[in-house]
């Protein structure tokens, strides 16, 4: 949602976004591994309702050359600094050129931080527990690199306001004829497997409007256990809707689909993914009342990705990742140095 919300920032600059998507070589070759694939990010970054192209395979650094190959007249990035292998803004060409503008980057969220929590199987980061010491010293390792805190990639609370789900959220209602299908989950670190369903769940009528109902984390944890979800319900509120196929977020979605939501809503067609349904606390279906009215459908993604197989390849590349975030920050420290030098010569 931080990348999301970027791209909302960016197409309302202009009229056309095109979002360039760099290759697995050349993210690994700058910044470590990727979490993941190319193919899944292209499909990713489609599927943002404010993207009106991507240019797969886009150079790490953007040049004069692949702004005019796309005719774009100019290009943005976030507030933050990114740089190539050897510590050099990557938009140094672009801004000389004075085809560069900036937007806002999300407070509290990095995918730095995203990766902590995931190698940080333990409940600390959603529950009350500010003093949990195995997670203090997991934000020390995370936020911090060898000296300081960097404010790029330090670890900060995010806050939800309502401007923010506004601003999100597609503020269209259901038209007469429209086809109101109803979908619920965790839908937990946004990816490209609920990308898939929500995607075949869009081609099932002609006119979809898809409502997508969210469980609290509470509820997450009941059924996942372990420390899901990894992104709290605020978090997963703008992760998905942000996806072009979503009309509708329920915040707080009760388990049980019940006949008051169903009438509340209109819906016409409740669908699930292939992955297994927990029984509610007292042990029933949550589907039982979609499936006495035979509107239920199970919907194949034909997608394998779960959270959980996201959260394994972070872990297996445990060592990878946590030597990335310690030179990803040690980088932006050492020019932040060097950008106070250059003020205090400047006095």
């Amino acid at each position: 949602y931080g990348h999301s919300n970027q791209l909302r920032q960016a197409r309302a600059m202009g009229d056309y976004l095109i979002v360039g998507v760099h290759t697995d070589e050349e993210i690994s070759k700058h910044k470590g591994p990727p979490v993941f694939t190319q193919e899944e990010r292209y499909k990713m970054v489609q599927a943002i309702k404010w993207v009106d192209e991507i240019a797969p395979g886009a150079p790490y650094v953007t040049t004069l050359e692949t702004l005019d190959k796309y005719s774009c007249d100019f290009c943005v990035h976030g507030d933050d600094i990114t740089l190539t292998i050897d510590g050099k803004d990557t938009y140094e060409e672009v801004k000389t050129a004075g085809r560069y503008r900036e937007c806002k980057r999300t407070q509290g969220v990095s995918t730095t931080d995203l990766v902590g929590r995931m190698l940080l199987m333990t409940k600390a980061h959603h529950s009350n527990i500010d003093e949990d010491l195995d997670y203090r010293k997991h934000t020390d390792n995370f936020g911090k690199g060898p000296k300081g805190h960097s404010p790029w990639t330090g670890v900060s609370q995010f806050l939800q306001t309502s401007q923010k789900i506004i601003q999100f959220a597609s503020g269209k209602e259901p038209q007469p004829g429209d086809t109101i299908i109803y979908v619920a989950g965790a839908f937990d670190l946004f990816h490209v497997g609920h990308v898939d369903f929500l995607e075949k769940v869009h081609q099932l009528a002609e006119k979809p409007y898809i409502i997508a109902g969210l469980h609290f984390d509470q509820e997450v944890n009941r059924y996942k256990g372990k420390n899901y979800p990894i992104m709290n319900i605020h978090e997963r509120t703008l992760s998905v809707l942000a996806c072009r196929y979503v009309s509708e977020v329920v915040i707080g979605a009760p388990y049980a689909v019940t006949a008051d939501l169903l009438d509340h809503f209109r819906v016409t067609l409740v669908c699930h993914g292939m992955t297994e349904v927990v029984p509610d606390k007292d042990g029933s279906d949550p589907y039982e009342e979609p499936k006495r009215r035979g509107i239920f459908q199970l919907v194949d993604s034909g997608s394998n990705l779960t959270t959980d197989l996201i959260v394994q390849r972070i872990i297996k590349n445990r060592l990878e990742f946590e030597a990335r975030n310690q030179k990803k920050e040690a980088k932006e420290l050492a020019v932040l140095e060097a950008m106070r030098r250059l003020e205090e010569e400047k006095h």
